[in-house]
């Protein structure tokens, strides 16, 4: 491959990484702060607009890490909040407990992410389907409840939470918060092309032929069980790594990120944005994170239900997500329209 055919396949994606580089000084700008004011962290409207992104990019990684293994190898996980979880509280502990270095503290990290990839892996040859989210579900809701034991409150803060972990001044959000968006958006784009990579690989095809048909894939000779093995390891890193930045940006690790909820919350994020397509998870976090946030400004706790209501519109008017609709150019509206009017008048289409 030539290297402006290359350039022309990742056309938006060099588009994007310019805009997000040069974002905060655009805003800065508008802001009527000077690139060097930006460059130095002066609070401003740019400060606050990286803290957003920085975030979105974190809900971006955890989202792609689901979408490894439901859009892509067709494993439903109802456990998946533990992968970022784990990588969260370890963080945590090993800086503020243990007194670690960072080097050392994602070193800890990596380890752990393996070892959690295998103990879900361990259960894949005996189960598959809703089975596999069911027993998924159990581990991280053991998970769950030991992070949420007294008897661990010296370590993870119990039911209140990890607080005060105190991150290195050379890449503390508060004071270095530009350096941090760099380098979160540097990890983002360095997973999201590996997870290219790995899609268009003979490993990854064969994972979406088990997404596809896992029997018909075996008969053809392949042992399914290792290919979704590296399918869970691959999306255990991220989501791991995603909770390792999720540590160093948060003044707190809640419980809330190890329960159901938050692996709903990945579900939701590459159902918005489309499922299998790896820039739907950018898309949908993006989406996602807007939208609770402007909601939860402008109208306070109501803004659950109104969320609520937006994500059944987008289920039923553009079931692809964004980006999937985008490729097929087929808005479900018609179909839409019918499900809607069925769900309020179900007698309606008799």
């Amino acid at each position: 491959m030539t290297r402006t055919s290359i350039f022309a396949k990742n056309r938006g994606l060099l588009i994007t990484l310019v805009l997000l580089v040069l974002l905060p000084f655009i805003v800065g700008l508008f802001d009527g702060a000077s690139p060097v004011a930006v460059w130095n962290n002066l609070s401003g409207n740019s400060k606050f607009i990286q803290g957003l992104a920085i975030e979105i990019f974190i809900l971006a990684l955890y989202a792609l890490s689901y979408d490894v293994i439901f859009g892509i190898t067709g494993l439903l996980s109802f456990g998946h909040s533990m992968f970022f979880a784990v990588g969260a509280y370890l963080t945590g502990i090993a800086i503020k407990t243990l007194d670690l270095s960072l080097p050392a503290t994602f070193g800890i990290v990596f380890v752990a992410s393996i070892v959690q990839a295998v103990l879900f892996g361990l259960v894949l040859p005996r189960v598959r389907g809703i089975t596999f989210a069911l027993v998924t579900l159990g581990i991280a809701s053991v998970f769950h409840i030991v992070i949420m034991s007294t008897e661990l409150g010296t370590y993870t803060g119990a039911d209140v939470g990890l607080q005060g972990v105190i991150v290195p001044e050379w890449i503390s959000p508060a004071n270095e918060r530009l350096r941090f968006y760099f380098i979160a958006l540097v990890v983002l784009i360095s997973i999201y092309l590996l997870y290219q990579r790995f899609v268009n690989s003979p490993t990854g095809r064969v994972c979406t032929a088990i997404r596809e048909n896992e029997s018909r894939a075996q008969m053809l000779g392949y042992n399914t069980f290792y290919f979704k093995l590296a399918a869970l390891t691959l999306s255990s890193f991220t989501a791991a790594l995603a909770g390792f930045l999720h540590t160093l940006y948060q003044p707190i690790v809640s419980p809330n990120v190890a329960g159901l909820g938050f692996t709903v919350t990945a579900l939701l994020i590459i159902l918005i944005g489309g499922v299998g397509t790896l820039q739907g998870a950018f898309v949908g976090a993006i989406v996602y994170r807007l939208l609770d946030f402007g909601l939860r400004r402008y109208i306070g706790e109501s803004a659950s239900f109104i969320n609520g209501a937006v994500y059944v519109l987008f289920v039923l008017f553009i079931p692809f997500g964004i980006v999937g609709t985008w490729r097929l150019r087929s808005f479900q509206i018609k179909q839409g329209w019918e499900s809607l009017l069925k769900a309020f008048h179900p007698d309606s289409h008799q």
